[in-house]
């Protein structure tokens, strides 16, 4: 693609690199062929190559951002499926992220909608509001349909009531047995600590059992992954650089073997510290360190441990589907390490047609766009129909949130499988299988 950037334009970083991803992209539209949002509607400026047209002629010509040109980025999922397909190697991740930075510092939005996005990038990332909100929309639920429908789908997908935590919050848990092959710290995750706490335990108990040591420091907050896509840059760098900062010290003072996200959606961004900071004479070291630490839970099972299954213990076999989280199978390149171990557990596991295919979730996608979101949902539930499993596994607490809201079939985070099946307690959502 060509581009007429001037040189000045090219000494703001954003803009030399936004360059260069825009001269990558050969306008074959075979990104098209896998983005959900062109599948559904149709239109040339809701799919990847489109938007990159929106997002060149935006920045290029310093344009003030227009409600159609906001609309059509806004649409977007960040599902990064158009880089799993393009032939050219084109970094449309950072480039979306770019556009987006664009519009949050050149447009105004409408006063509703920015207060919703205001609400959501404060409270999704702090666990006592978040936990303060529960119990106020369990008042407001009877009365929601009051509310414009943002707000209204906003109160659907959030809880009246949290579970409870099995175990103690603690800043080390040891490897058991005295047996410590490896240390790890563990990014417990903004809203899935609070909503889904069973993940982080069923993490920690597998990891123990076999040999690793987790610290999880309490001075590390949100990724900074929810603020970074909603082009709210300051807030997220804020917490990049606090996050860096706290790990980057254990690293050198005790050591870390890796950073272990579950949530795939939060390891896509920590693996991206590197590039975010590459021009920052600070950080720059730090952050690429932090990167490359960072593995997701099962990238580092396959990799680095030789787990001890126990099969003879499950007196039943079940069809386990496995559904690839869009930042774990785009973002991250990681399909098959999930797949197999799951594999080893000695149920049938079994891919969801159209896999590629986003479930709708997307960070807060499903309520900013719930809509789009919605129809993806239908078509990922129709797709888990047609295999009939027993259980869906994925690495995501999004997608789970997302899915279970349509479905009776239980589904649960792949550590939570492979901690059942090394040792760990059954998951109390197949009670009843």
């Amino acid at each position: 693609m060509q581009t007429n950037f001037t040189e000045n334009q090219l000494k703001d970083k954003d803009n030399k690199s936004s360059e260069k991803i825009l001269r990558k992209c050969v306008h074959c539209g075979m990104c098209n062929a896998t983005c959900p949002t062109y599948q559904l509607l149709g239109d040339e400026l809701d799919g990847p190559r489109g938007r990159i047209y929106l997002i060149q002629d935006m920045i290029e010509n310093e344009k003030k951002p227009s409600r159609n040109v906001v609309k059509h980025i806004d649409r977007c999922l960040s599902c990064y499926s158009c880089m799993t397909t393009c032939p050219s190697g084109v970094n449309y991740m950072h480039l979306i992220d770019h556009g987006r930075n664009y519009i949050e510092k050149n447009y105004k939005r409408p006063f509703v909608d920015r207060q919703i996005r205001n609400l959501l990038s404060t409270l999704l990332i702090n666990q006592n509001l978040f936990r303060a909100s529960g119990f106020l929309i369990r008042l407001l639920k009877p009365f929601k349909f009051l509310f414009p429908k943002k707000i209204n789908t906003m109160i659907t997908l959030m809880p009246s009531k949290f579970p409870k935590k099995k175990l103690a919050e603690k800043e080390i848990y040891p490897a058991k047995n005295g047996k410590k092959i490896a240390r790890v710290a563990l990014l417990s995750g903004c809203v899935q600590k609070t909503l889904s706490p069973q993940i982080n335990e069923a993490t920690i108990r597998l990891l123990n059992r076999h040999g690793v040591e987790v610290v999880v420091p309490k001075k590390i907050g949100c990724c900074g992954s929810l603020n970074h896509h909603l082009g709210k840059s300051d807030f997220a760098h804020k917490d990049f650089k606090n996050n860096i900062n706290v790990w980057y010290e254990e690293y050198l003072n005790k050591g870390l073997d890796a950073i272990i996200s579950n949530t795939s959606g939060c390891g896509t961004t920590l693996k991206d510290y590197g590039f975010i900071f590459k021009d920052d004479k600070k950080f720059k070291k730090k952050a690429k360190k932090i990167s490359e630490l960072t593995k997701d839970i099962a990238e580092f099972l396959a990799q680095n441990l030789k787990l001890k299954f126990e099969k003879k213990i499950k007196k039943n076999n079940y069809k386990i589907a496995y559904h690839s989280a869009c930042s774990m199978q785009h973002g991250q390149k990681i399909h098959n390490e999930p797949i197999n171990l799951i594999k080893k557990t000695g149920n049938e596991v079994v891919e969801i047609p159209d896999g590629h295919i986003c479930c709708g979730s997307a960070g807060t996608y499903n309520m900013l766009q719930s809509e789009i979101a919605d129809k993806l949902l239908k078509e990922k539930i129709i797709n888990i129909r047609k295999v009939k499993p027993d259980i869906i596994s994925t690495g995501n607490i999004g997608c789970i949130t997302q899915i279970s809201k349509a479905t009776r079939i239980p589904i649960l985070h792949t550590a939570e499988i492979i901690d059942w099946y090394t040792g760990g307690p059954k998951p109390k959502i197949l009670s009843k299988l």
